[in-house]
């Protein structure tokens, strides 16, 4: 037995956790002896072996080791990414140290708080503070708020797979740095899943050189059962869709078999379709099933996460609301509905059931089309290799650092020199030249070059001493107000005439609507009565139909790392071996895709043209994902236009593009390797798009974050549209008279970064250059066009309804083939 374990602290834990009938996990035990002997790290575990109690019970170990080392207020600082996090967190926390006997206060500050908490926080701070990277930002605009982290001992961030690659990232690197230089004895601790750059992760987290470092993992493995639930029979020409509530009576066994089972969608749009799918194919459940998404009020989300702990509800259809480590230990089993998109993704949800350890983590794949059975084989295979995407860390986010520098100057003020010193040695700003520091303080004082002439872009006074300070109360008032890095649309509450609140609406969606319009939120029917200031008055309706609101920013691009395997299994999916039960189901579709076209290998690129009365078609599938398939249709569409002059209109889903002309189009053997060619990239890529268009929808959101233009007033809150113009016009005068603006290249740089993806943009066209293209010219829709083909559908306008439209095309297609 080592000499820690002889500890007084380590010998209280242990006699704790044996109470319980349990004993640490090597991990635990690790991260526990490490922190004592003055480490920083990361802890690497699978969901449910008590990441949290790792890091936790390390700093109530120390303590009750060197408790003089400890002074009164926060000793612990805990960064979640969510809320709802949060609340589960205090809960365990504080029964952990109720049991054991310590006096600590644990509590959680985010924008759920009441004031009167957060003010008798500023008075003394808890023991341990639970708390967001953005609420932390505000402790930062408090005067005199370096004596909330004089004596803070640790940080640690829970979840930090999902802030990394973020703004919100950036924000917690940032927050990090500044309580380092007030707190000289901090340890950094970091808590994540499996990502596939965990090296690099542990890096940004921890860049500073003074501290001693370690990555623990656990060699404990979480076992994984996927389980694909197969449609009654193979739609040879599938759609997106086309399955939907036709797997309802698949779904609600699985419901019934199982004590409480989380059903996650993709979207909030999705998961209220299918509350109300699930609830119309088995209305028994009505009491026993609930909804949760981001747009319900807390409240509600509250007690439904609460009612899940008890046991009391067989199953909630939620969306990334519940992606992350909230305990839920009744959760026997997991419904992904759709694609995932991603392998993490997937893997994270599989790992809320099944949340103790050595116990399955069970999860049914429900496809809403045929082809969507591909993805569950590749996700198998994946999960085999053990292969996860990476998370890539964003860096020079210089609309991040004007607001960071603004809540420093609202709070206590900053020096030039010690703000450098904080802000560089963060790996975000790592890269950061002098003149772009010059440019920022210029930026914060006066606006720039350009700005100057406008008093309202003067923030930030120097003082004789030379301190940075914002004085003027209204410009702090309005920056408080406006701290964070998320910019959605403004959201109005809704609210019954009769009192309680339902939860939040985008205006977007809202402003279509009139009055006794009906609409579906939280599952309920509701009927609109009138919309006052930023509220909207609702009753209860007994309309049998009601629109489902759409919120902004719906669909998720397929990984890199899917979209690979998704292509390997493609190309094995004519032979497939004896445990491929999903591509063995497929075969028949397959088999069609082959007989009407071709099944492209691993190693070749598939373009098919089609000639139908409505025009002539083009199909190619890349297999990169929504983003990228529209970049690459774009492209094309541009180098064909050399050859000929030619309007197309252009329909994508993840697997691949249609470009649609009504005159012929000119691609034949002879250059249709020139047309896919990797030379000259770019160039074609920049004359295919309006790369100045999307660059001023990307500033929208750095003008806001930036503090440019203030979304949120006291009242009110400007929408999408008021905020697209008054940043667009910054945009223009900036592009016009400073083109060397750093928000304005930033613009760019998050357009070719994250809509344009550039890296994976030039490794599918290596891919392609190495590929041999494979040309086919068919009589009617494949298997594999037929999707992209209806989806355009869903935009055009005809006196046919869709599904009507769809039939159609089908029989015609059996007719041909």
């Amino acid at each position: 037995m080592s000499k820690f374990q002889e500890s007084e602290g380590y010998t209280i834990i242990a006699d704790w956790m044996k109470s319980k009938c349990n004993t640490p996990f090597s991990f635990q035990s690790k991260t526990w002896q490490k922190y004592g002997a003055g480490y920083s790290g990361m802890v690497v575990a699978p969901t449910g072996f008590g990441k949290t109690f790792s890091v936790f019970l390390a700093v109530v170990i120390d303590y009750l080791n060197n408790p003089n080392s400890y002074q009164k207020g926060m000793k612990l600082l805990w960064v979640s990414p969510l809320r709802s996090l949060a609340k589960d967190l205090g809960k365990a926390m504080n029964e952990a140290i109720d049991e054991i006997g310590l006096d600590w206060t644990i509590e959680v500050r985010n924008g759920d708080t009441p004031t009167k908490t957060r003010r008798q926080q500023e008075k003394l701070m808890p023991d341990v503070l639970i708390t967001t990277p953005e609420t932390l930002h505000l402790l930062f605009c408090q005067k005199k708020n370096s004596r909330f982290f004089k004596h803070v001992q640790c940080i640690a961030v829970d979840e930090w797979h999902e802030l990394l690659g973020s703004k919100r990232g950036v924000l917690t690197e940032l927050a990090i740095s500044r309580i380092k230089s007030i707190s000289k004895n901090l340890k950094i601790w970091g808590i994540t899943a499996t990502i596939g750059n965990l090296e690099e992760a542990g890096k940004v987290l921890i860049p500073y050189n003074d501290l001693k470092t370690v990555m623990v993992t656990a060699q404990e493995k979480k076992k994984l059962e996927i389980i694909s639930v197969l449609p009654d029979e193979v739609e040879i020409l599938p759609w997106a869709g086309h399955l939907g509530a036709k797997m309802s009576d698949k779904i609600v066994p699985i419901i019934y078999a199982h004590k409480t089972t989380l059903i996650f969608t993709n979207t909030r749009n999705q998961s209220e379709l299918w509350y109300q799918i699930i609830l119309n194919a088995a209305p028994d459940l009505a009491g026993q099933i609930a909804i949760h998404h981001g747009s319900i009020d807390f409240q509600l989300r509250n007690w439904i996460e609460e009612s899940i702990v008890e046991g009391s509800l067989r199953a909630v259809v939620c969306t990334s609301s519940l992606d992350l480590g909230v305990d839920f230990k009744p959760v026997d089993c997991v419904i992904q509905v759709g694609s995932s998109k991603g392998i993490a993704r997937f893997m994270q949800r599989a790992g809320r059931s099944g949340h103790s350890p050595y116990e399955t983590s069970k999860i049914y794949f429900v496809p809403t089309h045929s082809l969507e059975l591909i993805e569950v084989s590749a996700l198998k295979e994946a999960v085999k290799q053990n292969k996860i995407e990476d998370r890539e860390p964003m860096v020079l986010t210089f609309d991040v650092l004007v607001q960071f520098l603004v809540s420093l100057s609202v709070g206590e003020g900053f020096y030039e020199k010690d703000a450098y010193e904080v802000i560089s040695r963060t790996h975000a700003f790592s890269y950061m030249t002098n003149d772009d520091w010059n440019w920022a303080l210029q930026f914060i004082t006066v606006g720039g070059n350009t700005l100057k002439a406008y008093e309202e872009y003067h923030k930030v006074e120097i003082e004789d001493d030379g301190l940075y300070k914002v004085n003027s109360r209204r410009i702090a008032m309005l920056h408080r107000m406006n701290v964070g890095v998320i910019v959605s649309d403004a959201m109005l509450r809704v609210k019954f005439m009769s009192g309680g609140y339902v939860g939040m609406i985008e205006e977007y969606f809202i402003s279509k609507l009139k009055p006794n319009s009906n609409f579906i939120l939280a599952g309920r029917v509701l009927q609109i009565v009138q919309i006052k200031d930023m509220t909207v008055f609702v009753k209860k309706s007994k309309a049998r139909k009601a629109i489902t609101p759409s919120w902004l920013g719906g669909r998720l691009p397929l990984t890199s790392y899917l979209s690979q395997f998704m292509r390997q299994k493609l190309s094995e999916s004519l032979h497939p071996g004896s445990r491929e039960k999903e591509l063995k189901f497929l075969h028949p579709l397959i088999a069609a895709q082959e007989e009407r076209s071709h099944i492209p290998k691993e190693d070749e690129f598939l373009v098919e043209m089609i000639n139908k009365r409505d025009g002539h078609h083009l199909f190619m599938y890349p297999f990169e994902g929504r983003l990228v398939n529209e970049v690459i249709a774009s492209l094309i569409a541009y180098r064909i236009s050399k050859i000929k002059p030619l309007s197309f209109t252009i329909a994508m889903n993840d697997y691949g593009f249609e470009l649609l002309s009504d005159q012929p189009i000119p691609i034949d053997e002879s250059n249709v390797k020139s047309i896919l060619s990797k030379e000259n990239l770019m160039n074609d890529v920049i004359g295919s798009i309006n790369a100045s268009e999307m660059a001023s929808r990307k500033f929208r959101d750095i003008a806001v974050i930036a503090g440019l233009v203030v979304q949120s007033q006291p009242g009110n809150k400007k929408n999408n549209k008021s905020l697209q113009s008054s940043s667009g016009l910054i945009f223009r005068v900036l592009e016009d008279y400073e083109p060397q603006n750093l928000l304005l290249r930033q613009a760019y740089t998050e357009v070719f970064d994250q809509q344009l993806e550039e890296v994976r943009l030039k490794a599918a066209f290596e891919r392609i250059h190495d590929s041999k293209i494979i040309l086919k010219h068919a009589d009617s829709f494949t298997p594999l066009s037929f999707p992209i083909k209806v989806d355009s559908l869903r935009n055009s306008l005809s006196s046919e309804d869709l599904g009507t439209r769809i039939r159609r095309m089908q029989e015609e297609a059996v007719r041909v083939n």
